[in-house]
């Protein structure tokens, strides 16, 4: 057999070996994972499992973001002090604090950007204190606080809305709900302070510092 015959039938036996591994029709239909998973999956409705009966004690509203449809607690009730045209009569332009005494909103501390960057009428509206508003000055319902935190930010409010970044509420389970913006961060101060775990390893730690003055 000369070199082009031999070679000719290797390519043969290569090939047949190719077709008997890559279409086995008899052991399956599908041709890749992808296709079996696409297929097998096409009329798949979604688990029975519910979070309904949890959910039920809880105020949620339902919003619909980014193309995304989920549950998310009314913040409004949450709000000792609200609505604030209960003791805000007038709009802040026309207002003037006490010298004396405890002021209103003593202990809120703002320290979210500095004062270049933002003051309290960055978020809260001058003209009706009821509403919060957007930095082009459109009002933003208490309930909606989270539209306020996107302005900003902007990768961490697309992480929310796909589920990504927050705290779910009950579960993953549907109907899915979810924590918002204030719900973790206190809107003023919203960093979070450093903590250590809840059970510290003193040994490792003393091992850690060991081997750092070495």
């Amino acid at each position: 057999m000369n070199n082009n015959c031999y070679t000719y039938s290797i390519g043969c036996l290569i090939m047949a070996l190719f077709l008997s591994f890559s279409c086995k029709h008899k052991e399956s239909k599908y041709h890749s994972l992808t296709d079996k998973i696409e297929e097998e999956s096409k009329d798949f409705i979604g688990t029975d499992i519910s979070l309904e009966t949890l959910l039920e004690e809880m105020k949620l509203l339902e919003i619909h973001e980014e193309g995304h449809a989920f549950l998310i607690p009314e913040r409004k009730g949450q709000l000792k002090s609200y609505a604030c045209s209960e003791c805000h009569t007038k709009p802040l332009a026309s207002m003037t604090s006490l010298e004396i005494g405890k002021k209103a909103h003593w202990n809120v501390k703002l320290a979210h950007a500095d004062n270049l960057t933002m003051n309290c009428i960055t978020c809260h509206s001058e003209s009706n204190l009821d509403e919060l508003t957007s930095l082009t000055g459109s009002e933003i319902d208490f309930d909606a606080s989270y539209k306020l935190c996107s302005q900003c930010h902007t990768a961490q409010f697309k992480d929310w809305t796909g589920g990504a970044h927050g705290k779910k509420i009950a579960g993953w389970a549907p109907p899915r709900a979810s924590m918002t913006c204030v719900n973790c961060h206190n809107p003023h101060s919203p960093s979070f302070d450093t903590r250590w775990p809840s059970r510290f390893n003193t040994q490792m730690e003393k091992e850690r510092k060991e081997g750092l003055s070495h």
